[in-house]
């Protein structure tokens, strides 16, 4: 089996990675919950298409049974990772998803004995901001010795997607987190600090990002913190649900996000800043 099957295929990031999917000449199955946008879908890019309803464990386990690679493009993750991650670890099938929101990292943790037991993986932030910090920070920590504590932040600046706006409206009231001596902790929300990436000092908020789930287990940091910039235009006012599907591929290219981080070493070595 070398099929790849994308849920959420018809959101504004599964398209784009249906065409990138498509180009790249994969054996491609687009799926989702229903609706006329999937058959338009599948007929451009003709792709097959599989319909069904996340609450049915028997027909997800159906729909998987020649899919070697699942992709969950549908967020809020905190609806659609279990019941998918459940059936991929059932179905023998590989997981990923997109998923910024650390519940995803967290229920993987929970089925991660179940996973190796059925020789599946389960990759949660298989793109997006988790890998680009995550890829930052584990370079930064190489120029030290022995690093014991990562502060990382993003800074997004141009319109999210709808959807992205959605899944973070949700996760808003999260507790906020950081992790202390290798354990997972609630920290001040309103203590502001400065990171720069690039041009001059920007004040930063901290927030509860999957990087202290994914670059401990990397790099086994025993103290990382993570913030976040958002530009004034970046996140929207009013009902996100007339939003439009996403930023043009212009506005993408215009408006890249922005990541720095700072490591220090056990030795008292002084902070060494990274950004890209």
């Amino acid at each position: 089996m070398s099929r790849l099957m994308i849920f959420g295929a018809t959101g504004y990031t599964g398209r784009i990675a249906a065409c990138h999917a498509k180009r790249a000449g994969l054996d491609l199955v687009l799926a989702g919950r229903g609706g006329e946008g999937l058959d338009l879908l599948g007929a451009a890019l003709d792709a097959e298409t599989r319909e069904f309803p996340l609450h049915d464990a028997e027909a997800i386990d159906a729909v998987l049974h020649d899919v070697a690679v699942l992709l969950n493009c549908a967020g809020p993750f905190q609806h659609t990772a279990e019941p998918l991650m459940a059936a991929a670890i059932r179905s023998g099938v590989h997981y990923l998803n997109i998923a910024a929101e650390l519940d995803s990292y967290r229920l993987a943790g929970e089925k991660d004995a179940d996973a190796i037991a059925a020789r599946v993986m389960l990759l949660p932030g298989s793109g997006g901001s988790v890998a680009m910090l995550g890829s930052l920070a584990g370079r930064a920590a190489e120029t030290i010795e022995q690093p014991v504590r990562i502060q990382i932040a993003l800074r997004v600046a141009g319109s999210m997607s709808r959807g992205s706006a959605i899944s973070a409206a949700e996760n808003l009231s999260a507790e906020c987190l950081e992790r202390v001596d290798g354990v997972l902790v609630a920290r001040d929300s309103g203590k502001l600090r400065d990171f720069d990436f690039g041009d001059g000092p920007v004040a930063c908020f901290p927030v509860t990002l999957p990087d202290l789930v994914t670059i401990w287990k990397a790099g086994d940091v025993p103290n990382i913190g993570t913030f976040v910039h958002i530009a004034v235009d970046a996140f929207p006012t009013g009902e996100l649900s007339e939003m439009p599907d996403g930023p043009s591929a212009v506005e993408r290219h215009a408006n890249r996000y922005q990541a720095s981080v700072e490591v220090t070493g056990a030795d008292g070595t002084p902070r060494v800043p990274c950004s890209t």
